[in-house]
């Protein structure tokens, strides 16, 4: 395939990019949940699932509400989320259960991810056909993604700072980026032998290297050892960050929730508590702000610094509504910069930083689900035109690859996983429409 330099295609050419979407999403559903890919990623990942199930509802609503309530049957009694869902054995993917510990009704990972949840459930409520069914399952699922979001501000920011931490780079779903460089290397590496199953499937130039894989095995350990005790964890746990992408995304979501259980009348006296948290946040960023950069970063907690790279993380804290007018249009300016230093926009790491490597994971390359979120805030922000700059080269990149993992900015190559579930619903949902 070919670049269309526009952005633009024709109805024959985004008919026929929906249809294979459209398969892509069936050939990976196992009955109820869709792994992001076979063999790569064989189990039921958190955010992946809920971006997916935006895809099935171009196709099938019953089924993308199905994905929700399926991600919520794993939900652990003190409402966390996991980051993977464990529903079968498979042999192609490492750490797998036995390695993680947990001894919950259906096997999981014992940390969580994004919560983009609550944003993609007011979306489908928005353009859903069958209201009747949404509504129904907006109001059977509230109570859940309420005890979800009170987790996060209670066993995450139990000071009330404001500011939630996460405990891995796995839950951030931004595994590698460099914002985690040095708090990272402070985590010791695990003393046992193990064998990845990653380089099996993808060429391992486009993977995390070994030494953050010995550390992220070291923090799973951890979680195991002191019992999955959330006090002991938030009080000895040797990596602790302020991650923007978390923080940015649980806001709007929190935002969407609120705005949902309104919408619907439902009455759930904790949304008040939410919303008081909500202000903390608020008054909270600008600690995670860089005067003389101009610019968001994510904090190491431990050592009380920032993790002066700039990633796309920032770029959220338009979509979050987090940010003041002048912040807001310097966030502006700072996309546009992104966008103009790489042929594909918008890379996970800044091109003109030292730490940028075009296809390694989350060190440079482009992720769709990410670039729709941004392009959401700047548009809601009133920058249409830096927006859909955004959406066009993302439909570039689909024109060009398909449905990869993720995406080099340099060339629009594919990368990672093939046949990628949450690329192809995001191409349903916002590209192809």
């Amino acid at each position: 395939m070919t670049t269309i330099n526009s952005g633009k295609i024709d109805s024959a050419t985004a008919s026929s990019l929906a249809d294979l979407a459209t398969k892509t999403l069936i050939a990976n559903d196992l009955g109820g949940y869709t792994v992001p890919t076979h063999g790569l990623y064989p189990f039921q990942w958190n955010w992946d699932s809920a971006i997916t199930a935006l895809g099935w509802m171009k196709s099938d609503e019953s089924r993308a509400w199905q994905e929700i309530d399926v991600l919520f049957s794993g939900q652990w009694d003190d409402g966390m989320v996991p980051h993977i869902l464990f529903h079968k054995d498979s042999d192609t993917y490492f750490p797998g259960p036995d390695v993680w510990g947990s001894d919950k009704k259906i096997k999981s990972t014992s940390i969580s991810q994004p919560p983009v949840v609550a944003t993609v459930m007011k979306e489908m409520l928005a353009s859903a056909k069958d209201k009747a069914l949404a509504e129904q399952k907006v109001k059977a699922l509230f109570s859940q993604v309420v005890d979800y979001h009170l987790w996060w501000y209670n066993d995450r920011d139990p000071e009330k700072t404001g500011l939630v931490v996460t405990y891995h780079p796995w839950e951030s779903g931004m595994d590698n980026s460099p914002s985690w460089d040095d708090a990272l290397h402070a985590v010791p590496c695990v003393d046992w032998e193990y064998t990845r199953r990653d380089t099996s499937h993808v060429d391992s130039s486009q993977r995390p290297h070994k030494s953050e894989y010995d550390r992220f095995l070291y923090l799973v350990d951890f979680f195991k050892r002191n019992n999955f005790d959330s006090k002991v964890i938030y009080e000895t746990c040797p990596y602790k960050m302020n991650d923007l992408g978390i923080i940015a995304i649980l806001h709007r979501a929190t935002k969407d929730l609120l705005k949902m259980g309104e919408q619907l009348g439902l009455n759930d006296t904790r949304t008040d508590y939410l919303a008081q948290r909500l202000q903390i946040t608020e008054q909270a960023i600008n600690t995670l702000w860089c005067e003389q950069s101009q610019y968001f970063y994510c904090r190491d907690v431990l050592t009380k610094s920032l993790a002066k790279v700039k990633t796309s993380a920032a770029l959220l804290t338009v979509y979050a509504g987090l940010t003041s007018d002048e912040q807001t249009k310097i966030i502006n300016t700072a996309t546009e910069d992104f966008i103009e230093s790489s042929q594909f926009s918008v890379a996970s790491t800044h091109p003109k930083e030292e730490k940028y490597e075009p296809q390694r994971y989350w060190r440079g390359p482009i992720w769709l689900h990410i670039n729709w979120m941004i392009a959401i805030g700047l548009k809601e922000a009133g920058f249409v035109t830096t927006a859909e700059k955004i959406q066009d080269d993302t439909r570039n990149l689909v024109v060009k690859s398909g449905y990869y993992e993720y995406f080099n900015p340099e060339t629009g190559a594919g990368c990672g996983g093939k046949d990628f579930s949450w690329t192809a619903a995001i191409a349903l949902h916002w590209l192809l429409d």
